[in-house]
């Protein structure tokens, strides 16, 4: 079986389909899918789609729920999106059987930008196998590809040993705190991009956390800026240009992401490596624990 490690696309996607369901016979999975849309401003948009209309047989991931720790005695970091650990999350991945081998797919309807956060995750807890659907939902729907509507998530098998927990094993990709960051700042070893818009970058507006401005030294590269008007992420030519062109000779493997939450700061990682780049590093508790830590330096804009 031929196993995608960052993006796959939709037509891959149905032909992987076609392959798992005939060679299923109630073995573990070889193939899973989430759709992980979600809106800030309303926390039950992303199931309420879901429960509307998915790609045939995917799970519903939440990513208030589900991909974010709500004890903050559990969370591994600050801010809006708190991490869960990695042994907690494992727990939830048991649910769903999944094994080294089992392929992982996940979508949103969001511009790619929620659903990178189980990728993230997937590659932090270990499991390399798991790729971002190009173009989002809408490309699925493009090709006419199978859907699901009015359906619930598939309910899990409740008498499965929820003690087997997902085999956790050596990081893919790196996280980084805040307390590292703090430390580098200002290191030729550290160079932070931060992914949000540019008028929340410069500290003209924000509407989400408490502190408008950014990271001393972080440089800008918008999310939204790996994609083409398609909706696919661009060429792997034209992404390596425009990083190199952003980075002005700093080294691609002392890039550490973040963005408001530690979200929307996973496309630009996955387009770094689609750009022949390197596996670079997550601040994942990012703007919104940065903003909230006091002590901290914070680039406000000038009056």
């Amino acid at each position: 079986m031929t196993f995608f490690n960052d993006l796959i696309s939709a037509q891959e996607l149905q032909t992987l389909i076609s392959k798992a369901h005939a060679t299923s016979n109630n073995q573990p999975p070889s193939l899973l899918i989430f759709d992980v849309s979600y809106d800030l401003n309303d926390e039950n948009w992303g199931r309420s789609q879901y429960q509307q209309l998915h790609i045939a047989h995917a799970h519903f991931a939440d990513l208030g729920l589900d991909l974010s720790e709500s004890n903050p005695q559990l969370a591994i970091n600050g801010g809006r999106h708190p991490l869960p650990s990695r042994e907690n999350f494992a727990k939830w991945l048991g649910r769903f059987q999944i094994h080294a081998q089992t392929q992982v797919v996940v979508y949103d309807r969001n511009q790619n930008n929620f659903c990178g956060r189980l990728w993230w995750m997937l590659k932090w807890c270990g499991h390399s196998n798991v790729a971002v659907l190009d173009g989002a939902f809408k490309t699925w729907l493009q090709i006419h590809g199978q859907t699901h509507a009015n359906t619930p998530d598939p309910i899990l098998d409740q008498a499965h040993d929820l003690e087997a927990a997902y085999p956790l094993s050596t990081p893919c990709l790196q996280l980084k705190t805040i307390d590292e960051v703090s430390k580098n700042l200002g290191s030729p070893h550290q160079t932070l991009l931060d992914a949000r818009g540019r008028p929340r970058y410069l500290g003209l507006q924000e509407p989400l956390d408490p502190i408008a401005g950014h990271i001393p030294d972080a440089l800008n590269r918008p999310f939204t800026e790996n994609f083409n008007e398609q909706g696919l992420f661009k060429s792997k030519s034209q992404l390596r240009e425009e990083f190199l062109t952003l980075l002005n000779g700093k080294s691609a493997s002392t890039v550490v992401h973040q963005c408001g939450s530690g979200v929307s700061a996973v496309p630009n990682i996955i387009a770094m490596q689609l750009a022949g780049l390197g596996e670079s590093s997550l601040y994942a508790g990012s703007w919104s624990e940065w903003s909230r830590t006091p002590g901290v330096p914070i680039s406000s804009p000038q009056p």
